[in-house]
């Protein structure tokens, strides 16, 4: 591997891991390193989880740093596994109708009616309620993913503490 491709991809890495550091303490919890593997194409169950946790987590802390996700996972990882993140951010701009970088009440349920899944008004203020964690009105990309990595430890059947 190139060391061009190698830098290229540790700077990926590195947005990605800050994308599902939820809280932004530079770790990942169980349920944070859960929703970045399954925006990498990987699908663990939740037992998978806790046992890579473990297995990552070099210093024993019980939260996985970047080093020890890089020490983890680059020398296997491949460009085909990196596409995956570029996909959500996909998905998230075509909710993003005019390209300001948040999605709006009337983004969403424009988006959604298209898909042929109209919102009733409750349905819209829940789903919004729901993914504007910061009560701002809006859905940055940071909370569509921190959406997206809620429904990854429900399908993974993580329990939150």
């Amino acid at each position: 591997m190139s060391s061009t491709m190698e830098s290229d991809q540790m700077k990926q890495l590195s947005e990605i891991f800050k994308r599902f550091d939820m809280d932004a303490d530079g770790s990942l919890t169980h349920l944070e390193l859960a929703a970045l593997l399954r925006s990498l194409g990987i699908k663990p169950s939740g037992d998978e989880i806790y046992a890579l946790l473990s297995n990552m987590d070099e210093n024993g802390n019980g939260y996985i740093e970047f080093e020890e996700l890089v020490h983890a996972i680059l020398p296997d990882i491949n460009e085909s596994v990196l596409v995956n993140q570029e996909q959500l951010l996909e998905v998230f701009r075509s909710f993003d109708r005019d390209g300001n970088g948040y999605i709006t009440a009337s983004e969403l349920a424009g988006s959604m009616a298209k898909m042929g899944h109209p919102l009733t008004y409750a349905e819209l203020a829940s789903m919004m309620a729901e993914a504007d964690s910061n009560g701002d009105g809006v859905i940055s990309f940071n909370e569509f993913a921190a959406l997206l990595a809620k429904s990854a430890a429900d399908f993974l059947g993580v329990k939150v503490a």
